[in-house]
């Protein structure tokens, strides 16, 4: 018996609710943040993601440490801040938000990673009440960078 045009919701409607648990229930990304032990702001940003769903690995390295995996990881030294992360295969470099990290995650772009550089004042972690608004950033693996995101 031929399969109608109109039979297709139908099917598409089980399918998802058949898959819809899995689909609902999908493990958070994990990253895993690249810090030196006595940066509490780090440890901020941290708790920001966690509250935001990312399931979270810390690493307590040494400054030199932090600076080769900033090296290997193409941060360009005018975006660096106090730690890098990575998670599914990009480099988040310093205090962006969970929302834009979500945003970027879902988009894809072909490129490195995302970076709020320096500490701006009013990023999560930071948490400096009236800090203005910052640019996030995004990079490439030569040291290419264009506006991702203005938060305000």
């Amino acid at each position: 018996m031929p399969v109608s045009f109109k039979s297709y919701p139908l099917a598409l409607s089980l399918l998802l609710s058949l898959f819809w648990p899995l689909i609902a229930t999908a493990d958070p990304a994990s990253m895993t943040v690249y810090k030196t032990s006595t940066c509490g702001c780090c440890n901020g940003w941290i708790d920001h993601m966690r509250a935001n769903g990312f399931k979270v690995t810390a690493r307590d390295v040494s400054q030199s440490e932090l600076s080769r995996v900033k090296s290997h990881y193409r941060v360009p030294e005018t975006l660096g801040s106090c730690h890098t992360a990575v998670v599914e295969g990009y480099v988040v470099e310093g205090h962006v938000p969970a929302h834009v990290v979500n945003r970027f995650l879902s988009e894809r772009p072909a490129v490195t990673g995302i970076s709020a550089p320096g500490m701006p004042a009013a990023s999560p972690g930071m948490d400096v009440p009236n800090g203005g608004p910052y640019d996030v950033v995004i990079f490439d693996a030569f040291g290419g960078t264009r506006l991702y995101q203005r938060v305000e």
